[in-house]
């Protein structure tokens, strides 16, 4: 089994689908949970050195952060609608409670600078169509620097791929300093739609490729409902929508960089697709969520 490609199951703690540290990734800034809340349930989480995005998957929940109170709508699900969401700062005791269950990811970063809690509302999340034709995707740019700057070291967005089309694509990278990209630790966390393009459902599939120039690092995945894959290195993509099932990615990135920033090089192999795509139309399936819902 791949290293990188971690599997739903294989980075659990016994009680919830996803908990991802930097030591356990072999890396240092970078960490994904993903917490589930039963109807009425409460939970206590401590950020400790960590700041963190708290992300509705699925349904709603109550953040409070040592008395600062956010109400977090959510979502059915992440097929279903742009969702609100909360920043806490590290070295914070956190409550989520849920009147009616819940999913929620928390992306983390470490970080040494402590912020205050903050609340992300849906409608001010930025959605972006990128790409053309079969590489057209959507982005929802929720956490990223130029659109929300409160946060020290932590990036984050979500993607959706319509099913039989390609994202993250053309290639690229972000693993060394230079005129063109910064050094960030990526995790892609993957969410696959069933039959009904709605729901989660793992007999679903799409494909993820990591690589480097070098060949040292050759990846090709197929990666289902819950699954991670872990980007320490190297250019990444394509990620590929099996025809039928829909694909959405959660991406957590954090670095060394003093100031935040997802700036990446092309493979210059593939980096000529992009001229193509002034020629091409848009897929009219994107966008596929906004905050009001699907279209």
């Amino acid at each position: 089994m791949s290293e990188l490609h971690r599997p739903l199951g294989t980075l659990t703690d016994g009680a919830d689908p996803v908990l991802l540290t930097p030591e356990q990734a072999g890396w240092s800034y970078t960490g994904l949970r993903v917490l589930r809340l039963a109807a009425g349930a409460s939970r206590v989480v401590r950020t400790g050195e960590f700041e963190a995005f708290v992300l509705p998957l699925s349904g709603g929940c109550t953040v409070d952060a040592e008395g600062e109170l956010l109400a977090l709508h959510g979502r059915q699900s992440v097929f279903s609608k742009v969702t609100d969401f909360g920043y806490l700062p590290r070295d914070t005791e956190v409550t989520l409670s849920s009147a009616g269950g819940c999913e929620v990811a928390l992306p983390m970063a470490r970080c040494s600078r402590r912020l205050e809690p903050r609340y992300g509302p849906a409608g001010d999340v930025p959605v972006e169509v990128r790409g053309a034709g079969q590489a057209t995707r959507q982005v929802t740019n929720f956490g990223v620097p130029g659109v929300w700057e409160h946060a020290d070291k932590l990036n984050a967005c979500e993607l959706i791929t319509p099913a039989g089309n390609w994202s993250s694509y053309p290639p690229h990278k972000h693993d060394e300093a230079s005129e063109c990209e910064v050094i960030n630790e990526e995790i892609y966390y993957f969410r696959i739609a069933g039959r009904d393009g709605l729901s989660h459902d793992r007999e679903g599939f799409g494909f993820h490729r990591t690589y480097t120039a070098d060949g040292r690092l050759n990846e090709d995945v197929a990666v289902r409902d819950g699954d991670v894959f872990l980007v320490p290195r190297g250019y990444h993509g394509p990620c590929v929508a099996a025809p039928g099932y829909p694909m959405y990615y959660l991406n957590v990135l954090a670095g060394p960089a003093e100031e935040r920033s997802m700036a990446f090089c092309d493979d210059p192999a593939h980096g000529w697709i992009r001229d193509t795509w002034a020629g091409l139309p848009t897929d009219p399936r994107c966008p596929v969520t906004t905050a009001e819902g699907r279209r």
